[in-house]
């Protein structure tokens, strides 16, 4: 226990670290969240043409929403459809451009075009949003649509992406679920939660990827072996530092994040079905337990990753080399998108910070030894495993470069 305490105050106290630390606070905290909601995101937007001219009052522009749309009902009905639409023709939108943008509208907008495609008028209305124009009498039947067009695109999915029938059934009996009619408050808080995990990855691949490697390159490795402790112990609590010190890095990141929305958007919301973000989702979910699924999502990464670089710095003694390949397993399947056959990018998905949170809006279905598995639990699980599984390689390489 010393011996990591010492190992962990060490890491923590290398400028490298608390500089990376500090720069991805202030990045993912300061400007992708406290500015996205407070100006960027929220503020009181003048010139649709400027993307800075937002006022510095998202706060209060999000109460003022809040309290807008519960003007509509507590719950989403064909009643609730119609009166929003007719709501957003009687608004002048050039005059606060911002009602557009950050109200429900969009959910509106969304919803009309994929559910009522026969309201469209090409000829009068061409340059028109439907919701402009559409006669709210006609706007009935949402969830029977609804329905309609999921049977629809999932018998597409399934002919042109290979699901089975039992497939399709799994995905409609999750389907089922989902209870009707769904609450309703206001939505476009929640729909701008989401996190890009893998923003985290280049700073725990410079934080964490000299773990091994620096010392090889800081000529102190000999020194090792006239410890007490010897090369394999070493080892061992230079992992467990490591993973710690990922741990500590997502809670900063993770719990500011949450704190700041919680001052924000309080939990009005919470029990929203995600169908208002992804109309055609299956998930019987509601907004709270899809965030606890990509907080869980960024953990598992945030950890798996941690395991992958601390096996990649294990493997050489270059500084630059080990922070190159611990970077590479993130961004190269990006830039090799268009190159790479679609199984191998599908694979590829399930590397630590690599795939999106946002499967759990999809179809995406394995068969593992006769049994159909989400997609979505792949993603919290193999990532982890690959974590798992770089550990004892980490420490049974750098051991045998010691030994050498």
């Amino acid at each position: 226990m010393e011996l990591f305490a010492l190992e962990h105050k060490r890491l923590w106290r290398t400028p490298r670290v608390w500089i990376c630390v500090l720069l991805c606070f202030a990045y993912s905290v300061i400007w992708g969240t406290l500015f996205q909601y407070q100006w960027l995101g929220f503020g009181t937007q003048h010139d649709t043409t400027d993307p800075y001219d937002f006022s510095f009052d998202g706060y209060s522009n999000i109460r003022g929403f809040q309290e807008q749309f519960s003007q509509f009902g507590d719950e989403w009905t064909d009643e609730t459809f119609q009166k929003m639409v007719a709501a957003y023709q009687s608004y002048d939108i050039y005059e606060k451009p911002g009602l557009q943008s950050m109200g429900d509208w969009i959910v509106a907008y969304s919803f009309l075009d994929r559910l009522y495609p026969e309201l469209e008028d090409a000829e009068n209305q061409k340059y028109q949003p439907l919701i402009l124009y559409a006669d709210t009498s006609k706007i009935t039947d949402f969830y029977q649509r609804r329905a309609d067009l999921l049977e629809f695109t999932l018998e597409v999915t399934k002919q042109n992406e290979g699901l089975t029938d039992a497939d399709k059934q799994m995905l409609l009996d999750m389907n089922s679920q989902i209870e009707e009619p769904w609450p309703y408050e206001w939505t476009q808080g929640w729909a701008n939660l989401p996190f890009n995990w893998s923003k985290l990855a280049p700073y725990l691949a410079i934080a964490l990827a000299f773990l091994f490697s620096g010392e090889w390159h800081n000529s102190t490795a000999p020194m090792l072996h006239t410890t007490k402790y010897g090369w394999r112990k070493l080892a061992r609590v230079k992992v467990l530092s490591g993973l710690a010190f990922a741990l500590e890095f997502y809670v900063l990141i993770a719990g500011s994040k949450i704190l700041l929305q919680l001052i924000y958007f309080g939990t009005s919301g919470w029990d929203l079905p995600i169908q208002y973000i992804s109309l055609l989702a299956v998930a019987p979910w509601n907004m709270l337990q899809a965030e606890l699924y990509e907080l869980a999502f960024g953990l598992i990464g945030v950890v798996g990753y941690a395991g992958l670089v601390m096996l990649m710095s294990s493997l050489v003694k270059n500084n630059v080399l080990a922070l190159v390949f611990s970077l590479a397993f993130v961004y190269v399947p990006d830039v090799l998108e268009r190159y790479l056959p679609k199984w191998l990018m599908a694979v590829s998905q399930y590397l630590p910070l690599v795939g999106n949170s946002r499967d759990i809006y999809g179809y995406n279905i394995f068969h593992i030894f006769g049994l159909s598995v989400w997609s979505p639990w792949m993603m919290i699980t193999v990532p982890l495993l690959i974590g798992i599984a770089c550990i004892p390689f980490a420490i049974r390489f750098w051991s045998r470069r010691q030994r050498a």
